[in-house]
């Protein structure tokens, strides 16, 4: 049986902007790149192979269906830059960082600052650093699933380190690490943030993955990669936070891997960006595997925000959970396109998907478009959507209550997010993405 759902009409084409070789453009951001550094020789060979696919493609285009809600157009007249690192100081970050994750690991427009990260104190079993600290990470670069796929091509073939975590086997780390990737630049450039995780059999993790733009930067194009391999009974448990400039481009990809009795919990928020597109696949490799997926996607003036969602069981006694939820106002647009592959030999697999999506203007937009493809016939599985406004009976219950009615929309809005907000697994995280919620949701 494939079922496939829909929420929304066709979209039109967009208005056509000036015409862009699209496969020369994206050829001539291979040629942006930096030579790799001593520390980063080892990667050459693996940059000449994305090279050769990347010149092998093109940026996708509306007429694409995976891109078909998401037009690229904007990004096509810029004329980006090779990024050249700028110097800050601890001050300058010191807003983002978490008491309640003292292991910090930082890079700076794609570069590893070691003096504004802190890795002190971490036992022989947990590695952590860049590809000069822990150098056995090149060998799990481009090993999972769509290493060819355009975007991801495209940052192999640029990269210059990237950040690595290595768990050993058995070794159940519980303070949570701190990864922060920062864009700092004033002119238009294009970086390119490589992350790789390895949780070992057994291991257990806490990652904080967050994307930030300091005052003043640039209309920068940040091209990320994160790859997680999850080992026999491992444990993941992954926050990916989004909030970069207004004149951001963001494109990132999630690829995560997990053996038998793993168990990967991600929560993702993303309200950063001019346009933002987030892309995660999750291959469940072994037998009683469990994935559980929570979105926040929230929306102002004219954002774009697209995330797109792979689950594929391979295997039986899968599970899987997704919830993905979307705030958008004024003549933004959000986008959320999940898919869940069931094969024949997925049997016994329980999966279920919720898209909620929450419009507060009347010229806001949502796409939504939740997916299964299930051709075994032992599952238990159940996805759904809905679009909708704030209802006017609950805004008049509040009203009754003596809460004035602008208060009483920001208070429903701020509960339909609480159920992904509260599955950060830090409560200092939590506290302060409340606060900046409350920020978007009464800039006042």
């Amino acid at each position: 049986m494939s079922r496939q759902v829909s929420m929304v009409p066709d979209a039109a084409e967009p208005v056509s902007s000036p015409k862009v070789d699209r496969a020369a453009y994206l050829s001539g951001l291979v040629r942006l790149r930096r030579e790799l550094d001593e520390a980063g020789s080892g990667l050459q060979s693996l940059r000449d192979r994305a090279t050769a696919l990347v010149q092998e493609q093109a940026i996708p285009s509306t007429r694409e269906e995976e891109w078909r809600f998401t037009d690229l157009a904007p990004l096509l007249q810029q004329q980006f830059q090779s990024v050249v690192p700028q110097a800050i100081t601890l001050e300058e970050i010191t807003p983002f960082c978490l008491t309640d994750a003292p292991h910090r690991l930082v890079f700076v427009d794609g570069v590893y600052a070691p003096s504004l990260s802190t890795l002190e104190n971490l036992p022989p079993e947990v590695q952590v650093g860049n590809l000069g600290i822990v150098p056995g990470g090149i060998a799990h670069i481009g090993q999972q699933q769509g290493a060819e796929e355009t975007f991801t091509a495209l940052n192999t073939a640029c990269m210059t380190d990237a950040a690595v975590i290595w768990v050993a086997k058995g070794q159940e780390w519980c303070t949570p690490i701190h990864l922060l990737f920062v864009t700092t630049t004033r002119t238009a450039t294009l970086s390119h943030p490589r992350c790789v995780v390895i949780a070992e059999a057994g291991s257990q993790l806490t990652l904080i993955e967050e994307f930030i733009s300091l005052a003043g930067s640039a209309a920068a194009w940040v091209n990320s990669v994160t790859e997680i391999k999850l080992g026999t009974g491992a444990t993941v448990n992954h926050t990916r936070i989004q909030r970069q400039g207004e004149q951001t481009f963001h494109i990132g990809k999630t690829a995560v891997s997990q053996a038998r009795d793993s168990r990967y919990v991600a929560t993702a928020i993303n309200w950063g960006a001019h346009l933002a597109r987030h892309h995660l696949e999750v291959y469940q490799t072994g037998e009683q595997t469990a994935t559980i997926l929570n979105g926040l996607t929230v929306l102002q003036g004219e954002q774009l925000g697209d995330t797109h969602s792979l689950i594929a069981f391979t295997q039986p006694h899968g599970m899987a959970h997704q919830v993905q939820k979307c705030i958008v106002g004024d003549r933004a647009h959000a986008v959320f396109n999940g898919k869940i592959w069931v094969p024949q030999a997925a049997q016994l697999t329980n999966a279920s998907q919720l898209s909620r999506n929450l419009l507060l203007s009347p010229r806001a937009r949502v796409d939504t478009k939740p997916q299964l493809e299930i051709t075994a016939d032992n599952v238990k599985c159940a996805h759904g959507a809905t679009v909708s406004q704030l209802e006017e009976d609950e805004v008049f219950y509040l009203q009754s209550r003596g809460i004035p009615a602008e208060m009483a929309r920001q208070l429903l809005t701020f509960a339909f997010a609480a159920e992904v907000i509260d599955a950060m697994p830090l409560p200092t995280l939590r506290d302060r993405i409340r606060s900046d919620l409350s920020l978007r949701l009464n800039p006042g």
